[in-house]
């Protein structure tokens, strides 16, 4: 089977990481896999991505990923595979077009969701464009339980073509790891705190820089990730405010995450929302206690196993820290829930129901 993903770049991201984990797999599984991107700018991930063997398209229109001219280069290709699966809107939208045009009968489009939500979908008059959309998919893969059921309700949609796959990580990078405390002192008294997320609109920094002017001074955090600039400069601009600058350190893209976590105390993410965030199942199968806000897309994961702090309460996130800090029996029972219920989300179980789908599609029986 000739399977094509569709994603707009290989840039920092949780959808960009799945490209890096699950191709290989899908490839060893028995298929003929590549990869598409819009925007070719070099990362490490492509980098991985090419070392593993697998083959990258790159989309040579130049500007925006929105650039219509995609639509054509994407004509020109997709008609060469069984399988079309496309990941973001700007894919999702063009790979629908670019099978109208071609009258690509024969061809599969899938696409995963991987939010519960978007910007998008506050917008009433791209409603139609979207049910247009997603009435050319075959199949509609969401990343969570409330991902499925929120994309249903908007659609009013409860065909049997939506279903939920969990996203998946590679737990075997974790689960064998040891503590490697690198650049730090064991008998410092200090609690390191990390969260591994780009600096994005649905990402919620501010509030954990915000809990740390209420922790004591022994308190330091690691914000890991790019992103957005001017949110950065929001988030430096806070530290500054809140006189936190020699405790908080923004340590920008990183390619040694295990390493990070592993040299952590707790692990936080603060968002607004999330589909199924890669970075809080590797937060929670890192051995560390996880917390996180409670918000659609982290609630359903964490939920009877980490902890979760109310959206936006510095206090009640400071509170939790300082609880698990000073009750180490706490802080591993937490630990060591967090890290089972991990285990429940193997990529390699999500590789292989997405390859059961891909089968059905290719003997026609979807």
């Amino acid at each position: 089977m000739k399977l094509l993903h569709v994603i707009t770049s290989l840039r920092t991201g949780g959808a960009e990481k799945l490209m890096v984990d699950l191709l290989p797999m899908l490839r060893d599984l028995g298929n003929d896999v590549e990869l598409l991107l819009f925007d070719g700018v070099r990362t490490e991930f492509m980098e991985q991505i090419e070392r593993s063997g697998i083959k990258i398209h790159i989309s040579r229109v130049g500007g925006s990923v929105y650039n219509p001219k995609n639509i054509i280069y994407l004509r020109n290709i997709i008609n060469q595979f069984d399988v079309v699966h496309t990941h973001n809107t700007a894919p999702q939208i063009f790979a629908a077009m670019a099978k109208t045009f071609i009258g690509g009968n024969n061809i599969k489009l899938v696409t995963t969701e991987h939010n519960t939500t978007n910007r998008r979908r506050n917008k009433p008059y791209l409603k139609f464009i979207d049910r247009w959309m997603y009435s050319k998919y075959t199949k509609v893969i969401c990343i969570s339980n409330q991902a499925e059921n929120n994309l249903r309700r908007y659609l009013n949609d409860d065909s049997s073509k939506i279903c939920t796959i969990f996203n998946g990580v590679d737990i075997s990078q974790f689960s064998s790891y040891n503590r490697i405390n690198e650049a730090r002192n064991e008998d410092d008294g200090c609690i390191f705190v990390t969260m591994v997320a780009a600096f994005r609109e649905q990402k919620d920094q501010q509030t954990l820089i915000r809990a740390f002017s209420l922790l004591p001074a022994n308190f330091k955090l690691q914000l890991v990730g790019g992103g957005d600039i001017g949110l950065i400069e929001k988030s430096k601009d806070l530290v500054k405010q809140l006189k936190l600058s020699n405790r908080v350190d923004f340590m920008g893209i990183r390619t040694d995450i295990p390493t990070i976590l592993y040299a952590s105390d707790i692990i936080v993410l603060s968002s607004h929302y999330e589909g199924l965030s890669l970075s809080s199942l590797e937060g929670m199968a890192s051995g560390r206690p996880f917390v996180a806000s409670d918000v659609d897309g982290l609630h359903e994961i964490v939920d009877g196993y980490g902890l979760l702090f109310p959206h936006e309460d510095a206090q009640s996130l400071a509170d939790i820290l300082l609880k698990l800090s000073i009750d180490k029996a706490y802080s591993d029972r937490i630990a060591a829930k967090c890290q089972e219920r991990a285990k429940q989300f193997d990529i390699t179980v999500m590789a292989q129901k997405y390859n059961c789908i891909y089968k059905k599609l290719f003997d026609n029986e979807l």
